[in-house]
């Protein structure tokens, strides 16, 4: 690889906002302030739009005070798009590059984030223009492939499976039928994750359905039935982007909704629709009477005071690595690798070619889920639980023997 050439980088940041993709940029920024060969590294405002349009700041003059907090900050502090480019956009994208003499492009996202990157740097290669372009992986869903898990899970598995928790002890106060609505399009990682902080035998949630894992109504309400006859309550994690046997999801069919992101993805977020039918076909079809539905929505990606310290430490590890490896390498996505488990959970990282992720997804494997399909496995408690940083313990009496 010939020499890391002395020019300008912008990084940005893409798609739904995460609890730690700040810790990302700051990684960039602190390790970029580090090598002479990046002159200036620029901040595009919302991501390839502020591209397009040379919205930039200069984040090498940003304090290092500043910078603790943003990194400690939830949410995308550069603004973020939902724009999905096609060619002539990337090629937009390359005439700003070449105007500013931008060679080093870090892009913080999903697959379609490196999907961005993946066709800006074939371009430039055609175009004979050297450029390095990294992506740095984040996104709640976890559905990246190569990486073992995404930044931003972790924090996000974090937050619902606390909520979750706290839910569990409400119903036991005032038992009845809860429902509660996670984010998960097509993989079921973080819906998978309220089981994260069961404590005892009985703790909810008692039902947990995924996209993996279609399911009828019919087999559904027969699921809660059978909890609420044994328990006396029941607590379910429902997925957003469950589906029927027939392939459509539940949430289509509920909303008969045309509205779509900019990816063309049907709307299943920011509506409590689901949920609400849900909870109106159990009180239908159980007769009872205490039945209450949550829809966390935009919640879970974004709060604020609730990191996992391991998530946060290891989102500044990938904004760090990709600006040392576009410093001796070609162009990539940065991949984590789990080296230790349990007590001695461990990572590396190390560099991916972006064909292999650019636009490409993962679902939770057949190990994480267990045979009726209404809940998760004990592989997935050990795999997802070292990315929450741990969880608060919590006690109940009601249930306990008299003296």
């Amino acid at each position: 690889m010939a020499n890391a050439p002395k020019a300008n980088a912008v990084v940005s940041q893409s798609g739904g906002p995460t609890g730690v993709i700040n810790a990302s940029l700051v990684g960039v920024i602190e390790e970029a302030k580090k090598h002479p060969e990046i002159k200036n590294l620029y901040g595009a405002i919302h991501a390839v739009s502020g591209i397009v349009k040379e919205n930039f700041i200069d984040l090498k003059k940003i304090s290092d005070d500043v910078l603790e907090t943003v990194a400690a900050s939830p949410s995308s502090a550069l603004g973020s798009s939902r724009d999905k480019p096609d060619d002539e956009y990337c090629k937009k994208i390359l005439d700003v590059f070449k105007k500013q003499d931008i060679r080093y492009f870090f892009y913080i996202g999903g697959n379609d984030s490196a999907n961005t990157c993946f066709i800006i740097n074939n371009m430039a290669q055609q175009a004979g223009f050297e450029l390095r372009a990294f992506h740095v992986p984040k996104t709640i869903d976890n559905d990246l492939l190569v990486t073992d898990h995404c930044p931003g899970f972790g924090t996000a598995a974090k937050f619902v499976a606390c909520a979750i928790m706290g839910d569990d002890l409400d119903n036991r106060a005032l038992p009845g039928i809860k429902i509660d609505c996670i984010m998960g399009r097509h993989a079921g990682f973080l819906t998978g994750a309220a089981a994260l902080g069961k404590q005892r035998d009985d703790d909810g949630p008692h039902l947990i359905y995924l996209p993996e894992r279609p399911i009828t109504m019919e087999k559904f309400l027969a699921d809660v039935e059978a909890v609420y006859k044994k328990l006396g309550r029941c607590v379910i994690a429902v997925s957003e982007g469950i589906g029927d046997t027939d392939g459509i999801t539940w949430a289509e069919k509920v909303t008969k909704t045309d509205e779509r992101d900019g990816h063309g993805n049907v709307q299943l977020s920011g509506t409590g629709a689901l949920a609400d039918y849900l909870a109106m076909r159990i009180k239908a079809k159980l007769k009872v009477k205490r039945v209450r539905a949550d829809t966390f929505g935009y919640l879970q990606r974004s709060f604020a005071g609730l990191q996992s310290e391991v998530d946060a430490r290891e989102a500044r590890w990938c904004g760090r690595h990709a600006v040392q490896f576009a410093s001796k390498d070609a162009s990539g996505s940065v991949a984590i690798k789990r080296t230790g488990t349990g007590k001695n959970y461990a990572v590396e990282l190390f560099r991916t070619e972006l064909a292999n992720v650019a636009e490409k997804t993962k679902s939770m494997p057949a190990e994480f889920i267990n045979k009726d399909g209404n809940g998760i496995t004990p592989a997935f408690v050990d795999y997802a639980l070292p990315l929450t940083g741990g969880l608060p313990k919590t006690e109940y009496l009601g249930n306990k023997p008299k003296i």
